[in-house]
């Protein structure tokens, strides 16, 4: 809803003491990053990128001429003082930066960042999605969230995904299709956090993002590559076809990419805000475009009609819920509680660490202990986690020290466990045992973006969004510029193991399990650090290793952002990036007993970080997807 512009002002956080666990493990800085960096990945180390230029008032230029089209330049890492914003892209890093400079808080800027990102990376998230929206407050030093995943149509039932013969249809074929879709969550989630902390409007916050899709983006590599992943899906939607593919072609690395229909729907949505999603003209778009997906005539792709109604659309709403909370090495880490399991599971795998000292260890130590934690705590979250509306999830259980003790002892220096995993039960903790029978992970798609951002009063948004698959659906909302989510294909289709109960089957109005996993870390009710990322299920694992990474082995944020990442989730091979897959410790942790697959690229965190004289640190990835965008109000250095 529109609301007069409110000023809220909390007082600012003192300056930071890092706990003495914390401070005890800092001269281990030095060997490790010469050690990651020495796998060679990570192409700029924090000293490096540091020394690179921070986005001057100049460099903000293009979000703040109306007509410009140059797009500002990227850089992993900024510190300085009034706020930071953290992004994959700079055109979206540069709106929430705007709105911090006129004044916004965290959260406006926030949802100003968001808003771009639709337009910039709109195979990533956009109106047509959802995300997981987690804050902290300043004021009250208390963390806050927001459940503004998308919800099944109420229809559905656990049979969505099958077939006349009960078996589940090919995944493309679900994934491209209306049966994918469910009802958007992002614009309620803008519009309740606002209401609930923001300090301007929507439709003031709106403003960056409408401009960039009237006026255009640069493309680069990274945008042409994943349209060139999507054409001969997007080819088969005129509309999509005509955004994306103009002439028939992919856009060019350099040119300039507009979207005018976003643009109006943007401003649609400023002057009559959410509702005209849920309860007006955009939401009967999105309803008639599920219902009758608008094919290429002469198309042979099989394209299944959805059945998402109005009453689906008018149903919807977001949920404000605790977070998570574990302690981990004298902090308190908060995320996601379900729908989402990426607060419970990266809690659990901490629990499972907490009681070794990483700090210590050899870097082959390190990542077999880091590996068999992940393993388990997937284990977990395979059996017990779902929409807690339907499915009694034992969330306090899989949070607790207790439980994570009993599993820890299935993790050994000189085995390997042999995945699947068999689960726990949280609310009957045996030690090293299970009455529960093993089932295998099932498949997330890899695609998402997250923001963070922090403010002058200490204030710091992690906001994850998403709409599932690189291209969602593939089916863009004619005349309105954004593509719809397939969320609906993270619910599983069937059990994966008949014998196990599935706590993540479709149905009506269910939200699917997601492992976006946007934390916060406090240290005595002040911000530590802000962290997420995309990537399907290796969303967990990121955040996991990254958060390890800077806490127990001393990585500077952006070193352990870049690091060489490992993601084990209850499968028979452990994924390794490029870098640790032509690694010596590859063979070493093979001789333990081992399995490996490669995976050419694992997740693209962002993050901010309070530093001890009261600036932040805004840290992004330095090579993955492009490299990502971290912005600072007023760098370090800049006269204000």
């Amino acid at each position: 809803m529109a609301r007069a512009a409110r000023a809220t002002a909390p007082t600012a956080a003192p300056a930071r003491r890092l706990p003495v666990s914390t401070r005890r493990r800092l001269p281990v800085l030095a060997a490790t990053t010469l050690l990651v960096a020495s796998l060679g990945a990570v192409p700029a180390t924090a000293s490096a990128a540091r020394s690179a230029s921070a986005p001057s008032t100049s460099a903000l230029s293009a979000t703040t001429n109306a007509n410009a089209t140059v797009t500002p330049p990227k850089t992993p890492v900024a510190t300085g003082y009034g706020g930071a914003v953290s992004s994959v892209d700079p055109d979206a890093s540069a709106a929430g930066i705007e709105v911090l400079r006129r004044g916004g808080n965290a959260v406006d800027a926030a949802v100003a960042t968001a808003a771009a990102l639709g337009v910039t990376e709109p195979y990533s998230a956009g109106v047509g999605g959802g995300g997981y929206f987690v804050y902290y407050s300043a004021k009250h030093r208390k963390v806050f969230t927001i459940d503004g995943r998308e919800t099944a149509p109420l229809s559905a039932d656990r049979n969505l995904f099958l077939g006349a013969d009960g078996k589940p249809i090919p995944f493309d074929q679900a994934v491209t299709s209306g049966l994918s879709v469910g009802t958007p969550g992002a614009p309620a989630t803008w519009d309740r956090a606002l209401d609930a902390w923001g300090t301007r409007s929507l439709a003031h916050v709106l403003r960056p993002a409408e401009r960039l899709a009237r006026h255009g983006f640069t493309v680069d590599a990274t945008f042409r590559q994943q349209t060139a992943g999507n054409q001969a899906r997007f080819a088969d939607f005129p509309a999509s076809a005509e955004l994306f593919l103009p002439g028939g072609e992919l856009p060019k690395v350099g040119s300039t990419f507009k979207n005018p229909d976003l643009a109006r729907t943007y401003a649609l949505l400023a002057k009559k805000g959410a509702a005209a999603l849920y309860k007006g003209e955009l939401g009967r778009d999105i309803v008639t475009t599920v219902q009758h997906p608008p094919v290429r005539p002469g198309a042979d792709r099989v394209v299944r009609p959805g059945d998402l109604t109005a009453k689906d659309l008018r149903a919807y709403d977001t949920k404000r819920q605790a977070p998570t909370r574990t302690s981990y090495r004298g902090l308190d880490v908060y995320g996601m509680a379900p729908s989402s399991s990426g607060g419970t599971t990266v809690a659990e795998a901490l629990n499972l660490l907490e009681r070794t000292d990483l700090a210590k260890l050899s870097e082959q130590q390190y990542l077999h202990r880091y590996i068999e934690a992940s393993r388990v705590a997937f284990a977990d979250r395979g059996r017990w986690v779902g929409d807690p509306a339907f499915e009694d999830v034992p969330t306090r259980g899989l949070l607790s020290q207790r439980f994570a003790d009993a599993r820890a002892c299935l993790i050994k220096d000189d085995a390997v466990l042999a995945s699947p995993v068999a689960p726990g039960d949280p609310r009957d903790s045996k030690p090293c045992g299970s009455g529960e029978t093993a089932a295998p992970t099932t498949y997330e798609g890899e695609n998402t973006t997250h923001l963070t951002v922090a403010d002058k009063w200490g204030n710091v948004v992690a906001y994850t969004l998403s709409i599932e698959q690189t291209g969602g659906s593939g089916i863009t909302v004619p005349g309105r510029g954004f593509l719809l989510n397939n969320e609906l294909t993270d619910f599983s289709f069937a059990p994966a193991n008949p014998a196990v109960h599935d706590p993540n089957l479709p149905g009506p109005g269910k939200r699917p399990r997601s492992s976006m996993s946007p934390t916060i870390v406090l240290d005595n009710g002040r911000p530590v650090l802000a962290l997420g990322s995309p990537g399907g299920s290796t969303i967990i694992t990121t955040v996991l290793q990254t958060l390890i990474g800077h806490l127990d082995r001393g990585l500077p944020l952006v070193d352990a952002i870049a690091a060489p990442r490992a993601s084990q989730r209850n499968a028979a091979a452990t994924e390794l990036e490029p870098a640790l897959w032509n690694s010596p410790l590859r063979a070493r942790l093979e001789a333990l007993g081992h399995t490996f697959k490669q995976n050419p690229e694992i997740g693209a965190a962002t993050g901010v970080q309070r530093l001890p004289d009261g600036r932040w640190l805004a840290a992004a990835e330095t090579v993955r997807r492009g490299g990502g965008s971290a912005m600072v109000v007023h760098p370090t250095g800049e006269a204000r």
